[in-house]
């Protein structure tokens, strides 16, 4: 062998020694710190912090927050890893009035929840109480209130289910302007119209129409006031073509002649 490359046994012991302990120093930081963690993961989970600390819930109109995070089934004792966001909009989605719920977890330790109610789109008036009227048909029977709403019109003298039924379907269809400034709907068939119905408007004006075409009609409503004088209050036609009927003749003012024709 050449003298260079004789390697001395002795010197290399001690080298490999020190690797060894070095790497068994490394395994046992890295077990106990694995222990450590483990310990504190468990100490978290049973403790408060652990808990569902905030529920921030959005989109709501009718229904108030303390409604929706009751129906979610969360509570300040909840923890916050076990909460199942699909469960949880399940749970949401059985009330009537909810339409769409979306649920998600923020660190760390709030819930947010959004969800999407069906819109109210008319009041049915009977035995003189509101029961609110969706978008989709449902009447909510558990949802009645003795105040005058103001953000849907108010059915008055609705017996006919299939006329309600087919009435829902036409006010679905109309724009929110318009829905939100009619103020009653009464209903009141005739032997020419066995569909008639009479509109009260928020501003003042009379609507007569029919069911049939009601969505249709109606929506041109803006226009049609745009072009009438809105100091002269009456009924607008809107059964066959349109057209309107003043409640009296506008008063003269004083001075104003008088002209046989």
């Amino acid at each position: 062998m050449e003298k260079g490359k004789v390697v001395v046994l002795e010197d290399r012991v001690p080298k490999l020694k020190e690797r060894r302990r070095q790497k068994a120093n490394r395994r046992l930081i890295a077990y106990l710190s694995f222990f450590f963690l483990f310990i504190l993961c468990v100490l978290y989970f049973q403790s408060p912090l652990g808990a569902v600390g905030h529920v921030e819930v959005s989109g709501n109109r009718h229904l108030t927050a303390e409604r929706i995070i009751s129906l979610s089934g969360i509570t300040k004792r909840t923890s916050f890893w076990k909460v199942n966001e699909q469960n949880v909009e399940e749970k949401l989605t059985r009330h009537p009035e909810i339409k769409e719920a979306t649920v998600e977890k923020q660190l760390p330790n709030t819930i947010a929840i959004h969800v999407r109610e069906w819109r109210r789109i008319a009041y049915v008036y009977d035995r003189q109480t509101f029961f609110p009227l969706l978008e989709n048909g449902r009447l909510l029977k558990q949802e009645g209130t003795k105040t005058a709403p103001s953000d849907a019109p108010v059915l008055v003298g609705w017996k006919d289910g299939d006329a309600i039924a087919e009435m829902t379907g036409q006010l679905a269809e109309l724009p929110a302007a318009v829905l939100g400034a009619m103020s009653e709907i009464h209903y009141k068939p005739t032997r020419e119209y066995e569909d008639r119905v009479i509109v009260y408007m928020n501003d003042g004006y009379e609507v007569s129409a029919t069911i049939r075409q009601f969505a249709d009609k109606l929506s041109h409503y803006p226009a049609i006031v745009a072009a009438l004088d809105r100091n002269v209050k009456g009924v607008i036609h809107l059964e066959v073509g349109s057209y309107f009927v003043p409640y009296s003749p506008p008063k003269k003012e004083d001075g104003d002649e008088t002209t046989s024709p």
